[in-house]
């Protein structure tokens, strides 16, 4: 029993030592995010000293800052090396968690916000192409699914830590949140920075030689944004992700302003989505690797969000058990379309991207999200609350229409890239 538990454990890291590596990195990063991001909001306000408004104009400023300059940070990492890039930008943001010490009143923190955000944006761009890059064609998805997972149990660790310092109610022991985040993220950066190298930034010389060649062809392939195909693609992606907005959002508010179901029902929903993620996560995502196979998920992820539409918008009328049970259902199946429209987007994000240029296509990846969920919040939010059955059925409906329109977005984005003569690496 002594050698099987850690054996097990192993198992649910990954497969490969590199997986396991990544799997902890996952880990540790989550944790340290998930440490501040739970106690952040008493942060701003009790040290700080903001208003619950000022630390939403900070947070709209920094938006609009990482969306902006998101295609930009992504192409760092193309031209120094998506592994350098993505370990300078995770030292730095450890560093900038110390500032926050610093920062009392609104300007200072809303330049921290905007600088935090930019390397965050920087870092992710980074992070994803690195992993594309040092997997084999087969491996990308199902080892994105294992880093999701550790992700999720990163961030439980997170948010336990600190709520245990948040119950202090003690200002010296707040205060810590952001050290203690700058401590994990600074191991975070080692375990980054003694990653082995992608393949492709090893040897330098076909890079000089594919940047020869497309600026020979009038620079076109040097620009993802000319792949209009992939960010539409990005965008409907975007519209597919935004079951995210019902799990947080408005099932939680639909529960408590619309359904006789208790309040303590929303921990064991999170509980429920938090077991999933970190249990099936790698299921969902097993078999798939062409663009045929990511399309197949996204059908999936679509046909759970549309299902989890229609048994929630009936609980308004239900009563007792029958409410608990539904709503439970409910989310049980919107985090199934969590788990497969992800593993899909993974998928058409590695099949659809230039090898040469992944930075630059997860910065315009980072946008076309941006673009397909920045509304959602409000607009889901009105339709169920007000509109009520009407309302969960146009959330469906948009829904059922991005995973329509992904499909020729996506074969488009395929023949951007076999007109310039770009192929995948096996």
């Amino acid at each position: 029993m002594s050698r099987y538990l850690p054996e097990r454990l192993l198992r649910l890291a990954g497969p490969t030592s590199l997986v396991r590596r990544l799997s902890a990195q996952s880990v540790l990063s989550a944790f340290g995010d998930g440490v501040f991001l739970t106690g952040s909001a008493v942060f701003f306000t009790q040290i700080v000293g903001l208003s619950a408004a000022q630390v939403g104009l900070g947070l709209s400023l920094s938006g609009a800052a990482t969306f902006a300059l998101a295609v930009p940070l992504g192409k760092l990492s193309d031209r120094y090396g998506a592994k350098r890039v993505w370990a300078i930008s995770s030292l730095v943001e450890a560093l900038l968690y110390l500032v926050w010490l610093a920062v009392d009143g609104m300007v200072p923190f809303v330049l921290m916000m905007v600088g935090l955000g930019l390397v965050q944006t920087a870092s992710r761009s980074s992070r994803n192409a690195y992993r594309f890059d040092v997997f084999p064609r087969e491996e990308r998805v199902s080892s994105n699914a294992y880093f999701r997972a550790a992700r999720n149990v990163g961030y439980t660790l997170g948010a336990l830590l600190a709520g245990i310092a948040l119950a202090t109610n003690d200002d010296d022991v707040i205060r810590l949140v952001p050290v203690v985040t700058a401590g994990l993220l600074v191991l975070n950066a080692a375990l980054v920075s003694r990653l082995p190298r992608a393949a492709h930034h090893i040897d330098t010389e076909p890079l000089l030689e594919t940047a020869i060649e497309a600026a020979l062809q009038g620079g076109e392939r040097q620009s993802a944004l000319r792949n209009r195909g992939y960010v539409a693609m990005s965008i409907l992606g975007g519209v597919l992700s935004t079951h995210q907005i019902l799990l947080n959002v408005v099932i939680p508010l639909w529960l408590v302003e619309e359904t006789d179901a208790p309040r303590v029902l929303l921990a064991w929903l999170f509980g429920t989505n938090t077991v999933m993620a970190v249990l099936l996560q790698v299921a969902a995502a097993r078999g798939i690797t062409t663009v045929a196979d990511s399309l197949r998920a996204q059908r999936r992820g679509a046909f759970f969000f549309v299902l989890s539409c229609g048994i929630v918008l009936v609980t308004h009328d239900t009563v007792g058990w029958v409410t608990i049970a539904l709503v439970w259902i409910g989310h049980v199946t919107v985090t199934g379309a969590e788990l497969f429209q992800s593993a899909g987007e993974w998928g058409l994000q590695a099949e659809l991207s230039d090898p040469e240029r992944r930075g630059e296509y997860q910065g315009v990846s980072q946008l076309g999200f941006t673009l397909g969920s920045v509304w959602a919040p409000a607009l889901y939010t009105y339709l169920a609350m007000e509109l009520g059955t009407p309302g969960w059925l146009i959330i469906a409906a948009i829904v059922l229409v991005a995973a329509i329109l992904i499909h020729p977005a996506a074969r488009a984005a395929e023949r951007h890239l076999v007109e310039q003569g770009i192929e995948q690496p096996a």
